[in-house]
């Protein structure tokens, strides 16, 4: 008989998604076919998925670790923020609409209907299911409509275990809190919790386990250490990326306000012989960068006008005057051309922008979107590599002529006439071995054997050991039903 268990946190960031990655790992190292599942996630980092639709990136770590392809039934409601107020809907892999925030409220009951559709096939298809809560039970004034949490625990009579952050302080007070502001009927659907992230002797909070065990009653799973590899894994929000130190390649990528699909740098961040640097708003271009990259944006125009803000238009100049190396992903292709026209207002309100004029293309927006897993061969290197496109967009110029990559019978991205600025649509080309060593190679890196994909099987691997190891993997498990 099937079963499900829910994983909720006490709050956003308590690692809800790394614990149910970790479960999924260690269910089906048990010999269990189990599944992640996450009713509505909020993030611009989205795969693209086997049956051509597009979920939160975590759910295809999620699925990397119960051996599954990622499928849109894991994701079934992905929320992409365009502006602070506003987002796109994603339904079940395809776009529906985007709304501001103020108005998702009276389209969210909707959306119940194809969240248990996407979970009971998943239930129908596997021994377990696990489910990922969004943000936290605790945000009561959210819970009319709710499909994230104990709205959707309740629907589809899934128990839940509870988990809290004591790396933040007050862990007791987030656990005894959340059940004391819940609803009896949903503070009746919790039946355990666990303590994430400790750092040091776990022994010494046995007391304050204890402690929440009588002022709860639920059923205590355990406390599990800070996992000091989970840096291994790809980020789910930019800011996780790990930066480097050191005297390898300096790459910096910025940290636009909408950033998205960053996942091209999570391989990078591994590099022996890279120094990876987020470069946050405010912070001006080192000037010892060898590459700089623009990476994907949800809102292209907005998040050019944020990088204008920050000074780097004027940095990105004096780096190529430098004989520096700029690289544009997606949005940030689209940056690097003369002009990005929106005459229909995909990306907010119709109209166009100039662009940073260091390639000679014009993007034009368009309502059609590219989801696809792609092969491609890169013109500068002659190596063939994999990753995927995921955009809005058609971008055409003269400097289309010297491409990034072939794709069969197509010219993919574009190149300056001195070689040292490329723009390409293609995200996640990274991961690949072959061509990340030899794009750092043609860069000066050191050469390198690092393997991206086996790090992150061995880190899961690791992962689901160290949860065996610290947790009552037995206990919880039979809370599912």
């Amino acid at each position: 008989m099937t079963r499900a268990l829910m994983i909720q946190g006490t709050g956003s960031n308590v690692g809800k998604s790394i614990l149910v990655a970790g479960l999924a790992r260690a269910a089906r190292n048990r010999g269990l076919s189990v599944a992640p599942f996450k009713p509505q996630n909020m993030s611009n980092n989205a795969a693209v998925t086997v049956d051509g639709g597009e979920i939160g990136r975590a759910q295809a770590l999620q699925a990397k670790a119960a051996g599954l392809a990622p499928h849109t039934d894991m994701n079934p409601v992905l929320l992409k923020p365009e502006t602070e107020t506003g987002a796109q809907v994603v339904v079940q892999g395809k776009r529906l609409t985007t709304v501001k925030a103020r108005d998702y409220a009276t389209l969210k009951p909707s959306l119940m209907a194809p969240v248990l559709d996407s979970f009971h096939r998943l239930k129908a298809a596997h021994d377990l299911v696990l489910v990922e809560g969004a943000g936290s039970p605790a945000e009561v004034n959210l819970r009319a409509g709710d499909i994230a949490n104990m709205g959707f625990a309740t629907a589809a009579n899934v128990p839940v275990v509870l988990a809290g952050d004591i790396d933040r302080g007050g862990v007791i007070a987030q656990l005894v809190g959340t059940q004391a502001v819940l609803a009896s009927g949903d503070a009746a659907t919790i039946k355990g919790f666990l303590v994430n992230k400790f750092r040091g002797d776990p022994a010494l909070f046995d007391d304050g386990y204890r402690l929440i065990e009588e002022m709860t009653g639920w059923t205590g799973c355990g406390v599990l250490p800070w996992f000091a590899d989970a840096w291994k894994l790809p980020a789910e929000d930019a800011l996780d990326i790990r930066s480097g130190t050191g005297d390898g390649l300096h790459i910096v990528c910025l940290q636009f306000s909408r950033i998205a699909n960053f996942d091209d740098m999570d391989p990078l961040a591994q590099e022996p012989g890279v120094r990876l640097t987020m470069l946050a708003p405010g912070r001006p271009i080192p000037g010892d960068a060898s590459l700089v990259i623009l990476p994907g944006s949800k809102s292209t125009r907005a998040d050019l006008a944020f990088l204008r803000a920050q000074g780097w238009d004027i940095d990105l100049a004096a780096h190529h005057r430098r004989r520096g190396r700029i690289l544009g992903l997606c949005g940030g292709y689209q940056m690097l051309g003369r002009t990005i026209h929106d005459p229909h207002g995909i990306e907010g309100p119709p109209g166009s922008a100039e662009g940073l004029g260091v390639l000679a293309v014009e993007t034009e927006m368009t309502g059609d979107k590219r989801l696809s897993e792609t092969q491609a061969i890169h013109t500068a290197t002659g190596v063939a590599f994999s990753g995927y496109e995921m955009h809005k967009g058609v971008t055409t110029g003269p400097d289309c002529a010297r491409p990034f990559a072939r794709i069969s019978a197509r010219d993919e991205g574009a190149t300056s006439p001195d070689g040292r600025i490329t723009g390409s649509y293609l995200h996640g080309m990274f991961r690949d071995d072959a061509f990340r060593h030899a794009f750092l190679a043609a860069l000066g890196a050191q050469p390198s054997a690092t393997a991206y994909d086996a790090t992150v099987e061995t880190t899961l691997d690791a992962l689901a050991a160290h949860m065996e190891a610290h947790l009552d993997l037995d206990r919880l498990f039979a809370l599912a039903t």
